[in-house]
């Protein structure tokens, strides 16, 4: 395991922060700013993040290394990609990983593309043009979004390393044996943060309501069998099994220890998902000041 020092061992992974919304652009950068201040050694930027959006988080903040996880191989040509993020970061030297992903059957799948069905093939294709850019975009610079066995490897290869999404500390595991001691992983982890003694019954239902979408997508599930779930794990949102494994529900102890079980297994860097009533627009700065004061030693 290594030590990715602009990292840090603690992130943050949020969609909240794209500012794709122009009635929101202060509020969303005035959150991203406040952000900045919690210690976080990375703010990685979900649902599908573009190069400009990723600009924008980096405009709005001044230490904190700026991740997009992911963005869509599929949405943004690979030239269009190495060249955005040869002027990003030469404006933000540093600061910036782009987290590459194929997104999911579902999607790219329907696609009028001749390796829509094959993901690993198209990442590979979309990694030889980023390297053959006017500017090529640095390996180290890059990072996968990877579940299985052979795109780990090729985040191994060819990447910092892999942003495993959705993941448990049994996957975090296997996934180190496959990339070797010295790629990034960096698996995201959901919270939800309750009160200390509190019945955690109550905020499964929370739990529940956000990782439906994700029960729909075959990537997933089939990652989760492969771990040892089984069909009868994925209905209602979710059984208490399988929740229990892929989020961190509790007091900020509570989190500090499932956060130690992924160390334990390998990770590099954990990104916390701060899972709210309202997770995709919210601005949860109550529990990210709150996590960045439980995890302050580490960053």
């Amino acid at each position: 395991m290594a030590f990715h020092p602009h990292l840090g061992r603690i992130g943050i992974w949020t969609a909240s922060l794209r500012f794709s919304d122009p009635e929101r652009r202060a509020e969303i950068a005035d959150a991203a700013a406040q952000l900045d201040t919690f210690g976080f050694g990375a703010i990685w930027l979900g649902g599908n993040a573009s190069p400009d959006e990723a600009g924008d988080l980096l405009a709005a903040t001044s230490r904190t290394t700026i991740g997009t996880s992911i963005l869509s191989i599929w949405d943004h040509t690979a030239a269009e990609v190495a060249a955005r993020h040869t002027e990003l970061n030469d404006a933000h030297p540093g600061r910036l990983v782009l987290g590459l992903g194929v997104s999911h059957d579902e999607r790219y799948g329907a696609l009028d593309h001749p390796l829509a069905r094959r993901p690993y093939t198209a990442m590979r294709a979309y990694l030889d043009a980023l390297d053959a850019a006017e500017r090529p975009m640095p390996p180290q610079q890059r990072a996968l979004a990877a579940l299985g066995p052979k795109m780990l490897r090729l985040a191994r290869d060819r990447a910092l390393g892999a942003l495993p999404y959705l993941v448990t500390p049994e996957h975090t595991a296997e996934a180190r044996a496959e990339l070797g001691p010295e790629p990034l992983l960096a698996p995201e982890l959901k919270v939800v943060l309750i009160p200390e003694g509190v019945d955690p019954e109550p905020y499964r239902e929370t739990a529940r309501a956000y990782l439906s979408r994700y029960l729909e997508l075959a990537n997933y599930r089939n990652n989760w069998l492969r771990l040892g779930f089984t069909e009868e794990d994925f209905p209602g949102g979710g059984s208490d099994r399988l929740i229990d494994a892929v989020y961190a529900i509790g007091s900020p102890a509570d989190v500090r220890r499932r956060v130690d079980e992924f160390f334990d297994a390998g990770a590099d860097h954990v990104a916390l998902q701060a899972v709210t009533d309202n997770t995709v627009t919210g601005l949860p700065l109550a529990e990210w000041r709150l996590l960045g004061e439980t995890f302050a030693d580490l960053d």
